[in-house]
């Protein structure tokens, strides 16, 4: 199985479209950091306003942390798109190409082979979200040092120093969970047409319109954003919480791990009935 793995990631960043998301990330994230390191000043005053006049706020508040918490929040919405530009053309490329029936004369079960490109896609979708850390924390502490985290929502928390790193990480990795669904659900869709194009309109369709329907505070829609997994996909932000809803966290977690094995399961039932002739 690892063998099939390295495979199927050997022929994902073969294609000069897996660099998308990375030459993306490399360019905008860096651009944002610059930008901030001008306007900076700005922002944060722009976060406080009101407050600065009751309080003083002392420490290093302008920092990488603060930087990482903006890109990650408005990054996170625009990822799937990138994730599905390769989580799409897992199986559609091979029916684009024609190569269905190649694959499947060697001794590997379909199982496997469905199972090998699932896990090569879920890698590719963690590496693009590792990416973004490396690239938001790595870079932005040289830009800007660290120090204390201050997150405006209802309220105005502010983190010490040495309490912020391991919410990140977990922030970071709930939405590597988040970006697998996305993959898992590209995925899916990939097994039920012969051209990349497909799954990709169908799986941003799909986020977007659970997402307008999640904003639509009425009756109705407000009973059946539970049940949306765009609802769940946002929960990184809990982790800046204080305290943290674990429960909460726990509860929406399962919910998206349990669509990407369930995802998984459809595209390995169609893929096995699937009547390959060409």
């Amino acid at each position: 199985m690892i063998s099939l793995i390295g495979i199927e990631l050997y022929k994902i960043f073969k294609k000069w479209r897996t660099y998308i998301g990375f030459i993306a990330i490399g360019v905008l994230i860096p651009v944002i950091q610059v930008a901030m390191h001008f306007e900076g000043d700005g922002y944060l005053k722009m976060l406080t306003r009101g407050l600065s006049s009751a309080f003083e706020f002392t420490g290093n508040l302008f920092n990488c942390y603060l930087i990482a918490h903006l890109v990650l929040s408005v990054l996170v919405i625009h990822i799937p798109f990138l994730i599905t530009l390769v989580s799409g053309d897992l199986l559609a490329g091979e029916a684009t190409n024609g190569t269905y029936r190649i694959l499947l004369t060697r001794p590997v079960s379909r199982f496997r082979l469905i199972t090998a490109k699932y896990i090569a896609g879920l890698i590719y979708s963690n590496l693009l979200v590792a990416c973004l850390a490396f690239v938001s924390l790595g870079i932005g502490y040289l830009i800007f040092g660290a120090g204390e985290l201050i997150v405006v929502r209802d309220s105005i928390i502010i983190f010490a120093k040495d309490d912020i790193l391991w919410r990140f990480v977990l922030a970071y990795g709930y939405a590597a969970l988040s970006m697998m669904l996305v993959s898992s659900l590209a995925f899916m869709f990939s097994s039920l047409v012969e051209n990349s194009i497909g799954p990709i309109i169908s799986t941003m369709t799909v986020i977007i319109v659970f997402i307008i329907i999640s904003s639509i505070k009425i009756g109705f829609f407000e009973t059946l954003s539970p049940y949306l997994f765009t609802s769940h996909m946002n929960l990184w932000t809990s982790f800046f919480d204080d305290p943290i809803e674990w429960n909460k966290v726990i509860e929406s977690g399962a919910i998206l791990a349990a669509h990407c094995l369930f995802f998984y399961g459809v595209t390995l039932f169609i893929f096995t009935k699937k009547d390959i002739s060409s």
